[in-house]
């Protein structure tokens, strides 16, 4: 909306209402589910029952809380050290990536460039069955061959890192890319002529501005790593993430516990990305 042009009563209307109606489509599904974690009812749905924790803290027979949900809460905890080792190797490499891109000269810049893109453009339906493909050919070589059983080819825990590191890495690297590009790099240059060492400028001066984007592409890549669905679902193996562990519930069938695992989700997500926008002011403060 163009501030300086003369508005209608109607058009500031229809401009409100679009406005409600948008966000209202945003986030009331977000507030019926949260709602349905306290409903007393057998059932992920309306109509309400009452209030009640049963679904947070009751511990059986009948009704069985997340908090003692054997299952969900081994699967969350699977999601968790994915999404740790995801995020973490995601930054390494990415970071790595970013000053190999913005920082250096040489042949083939523009075709690596591309490739490193490419998982961007393939659907993860896609991306995880080429995966399993390959992870699959290649232990079938070791064991035909070499007569090595290698545990990673199978679809299992490591897999799913793997497969998870081969496209989330490429926004951790573009998010790096783009704090890289503003920064000044005659910092640098008198750093170095002060005696410096190259080691020595890049963790107490480029790194140190880089902070606040690898911060934030750390947060992204574990937020992108636990929810994965499409890509996980063809490499997982006998420990199931939580996104894979939750269709199955609601594939087969399940209690209102769903609803209390999304609340848990929801509300840990927003303290993350208050604690993000913490950090990031407290950055741009310094700035």
């Amino acid at each position: 909306m163009i501030r300086s042009l003369p508005r209608s009563r109607s058009y500031d209307r229809a401009y409100t209402a679009f406005i409600v109606c948008y966000f209202l489509f945003l986030f009331a599904p977000l507030l019926v589910t949260c709602l349905l974690a306290f409903n007393n009812s057998g059932f992920p749905s309306l109509p309400w029952h009452g209030f009640t924790l049963d679904w947070f803290l009751s511990a059986g027979p009948g009704r069985v809380g997340i908090f003692h949900d054997t299952d969900n809460l081994r699967s969350l905890m699977v999601s968790f050290q994915t999404a740790l080792w995801v995020s973490l190797l995601c930054v390494v490499v990415g970071v790595c990536a970013a000053f190999l891109f913005e920082q250096e000269d040489f042949r083939g810049k523009n075709l690596l460039y591309f490739l490193m893109l490419a998982p961007l453009v393939i659907p993860g339906v896609i991306l995880g069955i080429s995966i399993l493909m390959g992870a699959n050919t290649l232990g079938t070589w070791f064991e035909d061959r070499l007569g090595l059983d290698v545990a990673v080819f199978r679809p299992s825990f490591w897999l799913v890192v793997l497969g998870q590191f081969s496209f989330i890495t490429t926004f951790v690297a573009l998010v790096v890319s783009a704090r890289l590009r503003k920064f000044d790099r005659s910092l640098e240059e008198a750093a170095m002529n002060l005696g410096a060492s190259r080691l020595e400028v890049i963790w107490f001066i480029t790194l140190r501005y880089l902070r606040s984007a690898i911060i934030s592409a750390g947060a992204v890549a574990f937020l992108m790593s636990f929810e994965n669905f499409n890509t996980t679902l063809f490499l997982v193996g006998s420990q199931p993430t939580l996104p894979i562990n939750l269709y199955l519930q609601v594939r087969d069938g399940s209690t209102p516990v769903i609803n209390a695992i999304s609340l848990l989700l929801i509300l840990g997500t927003a303290i993350l990305a208050l604690v993000q926008f913490f950090f990031d002011r407290r950055e741009n403060e310094k700035t």
